[in-house]
């Protein structure tokens, strides 16, 4: 008779480390999610922070484009013509450099181009590194200095230069003297565009106070 034996083999169960368990993530320590938070802050800031760049490359290109049209159409304001005032023909010759409200706008809408040119060249040159487009505070400063100046200075060139065009579209009252951009609208045309341009140029230096004080604040913290 034969006799079977039986062995017993003891059960070994086999714990696998969290860490290395199939389908669950390793756990993560209190200094590394503190340094995930932080890289990713650091990579939406430095997102904003090139959008916010971009933005004032545009606006840059804006007040220089306006500035510009403003100063190509002034410089081109300039023709004949001819005014009849009680049954005797007058002629008449008109240009920007007879005023001085206009040569006034002429000059400032050059400064303007100039300054708004250059600063477009320093910010795309910054973004072509991809470097920030204001590095320091004081950079900040003086831009946000700069564009307030040449802001105001275009409000006051665009004023004058609006006034010579309302006299010139009204006349003076009470005196024999009527319309003169009736005989002479291609002047007057030109003028009132030029003029149009200067304040939208104005516009967009303004807005580019706001973004420099946008960057000072940043730059500040």
């Amino acid at each position: 008779m034969e006799s079977t034996k039986t062995s017993t083999v003891p059960e070994m169960a086999i714990q696998m480390p969290e860490a290395l368990t199939p389908g669950k993530a390793a756990p993560v320590s209190e200094s590394e999610s503190l340094s995930l938070q932080r890289g990713s802050r650091s990579a939406y800031a430095l997102k904003q922070s090139r959008r916010w760049d971009a933005a004032a490359a545009v606006v840059r290109a804006a007040a220089a484009g306006t500035a510009l049209v403003a100063l190509a159409m002034m410089v081109s304001s300039e023709q004949h013509g001819s005014l009849t005032v009680f049954g005797i023909t007058v002629p008449l010759y008109s240009k920007w450099s007879f005023s001085d409200s206009l040569e006034y706008l002429v000059g400032i809408s050059a400064s303007v181009a100039a300054y708004s040119l250059l600063q477009l060249v320093l910010v795309v040159r910054n973004l072509l590194k991809r470097v920030p487009a204001v590095p320091t505070q004081n950079h900040a400063w003086i831009l946000f200095a700069g564009d307030q100046v040449f802001a105001y200075a275009m409000m006051s060139a665009g004023s004058a230069a609006a006034g010579v065009t309302n006299l010139n579209r009204t006349g003076i009252r009470h005196t024999p003297l009527p319309d003169f951009c009736k005989p002479l609208h291609w002047f007057c045309s030109h003028m009132a565009v030029s003029i149009t341009f200067a304040f939208l140029s104005c516009v967009c230096l303004a807005v580019s106070t706001v973004i420099d004080a946008i960057w000072l604040a940043k730059l500040v913290n």
